[in-house]
């Protein structure tokens, strides 16, 4: 995440801000520009409708007749009543991890096709209240489904503790459920894709019912640390896939925010593109010595780790199979502010 500054005085600004604190400019996201905006009354851009309700911050475009959610909140197909507050309280929360996962997206330069234009199979999000009846947090067909209770700490951390999980977020469960999503994007419809996924992950056309019943009855097989990025990646390829994904994210965007603190080599950034059969390999070099500091600050402040987890050979080779679809994707001309 990049360092926002306020364009009225130049104080620093958090991703989520939609008022300097210091100089009092109401000031918004601009998705297509990357930057912080301030708000005119009569300027080219109004605050997202979702202000209040989602405390969305993000700008969208004044046209007549135009949209008046982001390009964010307009891929949410359902949401909890208004009279909901405790359900609103924690779709807040959800919409705000949703945001840091489509503004990387959009800096990858992956593409966004929603319900709109794809009815069957474009991006949406069901963000629902498992208070009101059960809710299975997954994707299917483009339609990725959260339950709002991961929101909660203490909600989230018994499940944690009870998954004997190292690391559990409302935003490691988009990220991990947008992966299955770009499975079928990105893999799905190119043999050579496809074929190459097959001999590193398996065949995804294994039975995941089969699969999912011998993982929760037997467990992960003996020395999967070596092959895997977590437990939960041994029980389909489809999972290993996703949460392969995941982990590309979160060091993506940790290694963007830390480069634009002067904490990571520059290069780390977005902007500082990795092309070329070098590309993964200073990835890595940039990010195992911030992992290892940024786990040992934590522990400074009596916390756990940051980033809990081993990259195996295996695993750095799935992560480089990845690196290079994407790499891929990006040299592919797709300009993601045309979407």
């Amino acid at each position: 995440m990049r360092d926002f500054r306020c364009p009225g005085c130049g104080q620093h600004l958090a991703f989520e801000n939609s008022l300097c604190l210091t100089c009092d400019t109401p000031i918004g996201f601009s998705p297509a520009d990357r930057v912080m905006l301030p708000v005119e009354p009569d300027g080219d851009y109004l605050m997202c409708a979702n202000l209040h309700a989602a405390a969305c911050n993000w700008l969208v475009r004044r046209e007549p007749g135009g949209p008046v959610l982001c390009e964010s909140c307009r891929l949410t197909r359902t949401r909890p009543a208004d009279a909901d507050t405790a359900a609103m309280a924690a779709f807040a929360l959800a919409e705000g991890a949703k945001r840091r996962l489509i503004a990387e997206l959009t800096e990858l330069g992956l593409p966004i096709t929603g319900r709109d234009a794809d009815p069957d199979y474009g991006l949406a999000f069901d963000l629902l209240s498992s208070a009101g009846g059960p809710v299975t947090t997954g994707h299917h067909n483009g339609l990725i489904t959260l339950d709002l209770a991961e929101g909660d700490d203490v909600h989230r951390e018994q499940l944690r503790a009870e998954m004997d999980e190292p690391y559990r977020t409302l935003l490691g469960h988009f990220r991990h459920e947008i992966g299955h999503y770009y499975f079928y994007v990105l893999i799905d419809p190119e043999p050579a894709q496809r074929a190459a996924f097959t001999e590193l992950f398996g065949d995804p056309d294994t039975d995941y019912q089969a699969a999912l019943d011998r993982h929760y009855s037997s467990g992960p097989p003996a020395g999967w640390e070596d092959d895997y990025v977590s437990s939960y990646a041994t029980m389909h390829p489809a999972e290993d896939w996703a949460e392969t994904f995941a982990h590309y994210l979160h060091i993506r965007d940790t290694l963007d925010t830390a480069a634009a603190f002067g904490l990571a080599p520059a290069a780390g950034t977005f902007d500082g593109k990795l092309f070329g059969p070098s590309a993964f390999d200073t990835l890595i070099e940039m990010w195992l010595p911030l992992a290892w500091s940024l786990n040992m600050v934590n522990r400074s402040m009596g916390r756990d780790d940051l980033y809990p987890f081993v990259l195996p050979v295996a695993v750095l080779e799935k992560l480089r199979f990845l690196h290079g679809v994407l790499e891929g994707q990006a040299a592919s001309g797709v300009d993601p502010d045309s979407r």
